[in-house]
């Protein structure tokens, strides 16, 4: 069985964030892309424009000194331009850890990501870490 363009765009981007390719990253989102992050930590926010959003994967990284680990666990499709991959994010910050379920809700265009919309298992702890 096939795997859905959207699922391989998403897997493929994963790969690149992984791996930090940024170019290749880049490549997958649109100009105007939007990155939505939730909770009331620095990170929190609309992050606007793909210089934007690239920024925001850059500072995950220096903000874990490049500890940071995704293990991808699954990626869904609609087949109407919507994708969602669930995610455990294990990082550590300074003197704090976290281990961490998180998932991301794509919306897709022309084969390109436009929205991106961040969901977690506890804001809370998300806040604790990031803050």
């Amino acid at each position: 069985m096939a795997e859905h363009p959207d699922c391989a765009l998403v897997r493929q981007g994963y790969a690149a964030f992984v791996s930090g390719d940024m170019e290749t990253l880049g490549s997958l989102m649109t100009k105007d892309v939007v990155h939505h992050v939730p909770g009331n930590n620095p990170l929190s926010g609309h992050h606007k424009g793909l210089d934007a959003v690239l920024q925001l994967y850059r500072r995950l990284g220096e903000e874990t000194d490049g500890t940071m680990q995704i293990q991808l666990e699954s990626v869904l499709a609609d087949g109407r331009g919507h994708a969602m991959s669930l995610h455990t994010m294990r990082a550590d910050r300074g003197d704090h850890g976290i281990e961490i379920r998180e998932g991301l809700f794509f919306t897709i265009v022309g084969g390109k990501i436009t929205d991106i919309d961040e969901c977690t298992e506890d804001l809370d702890e998300e806040d604790r870490f990031w803050g």
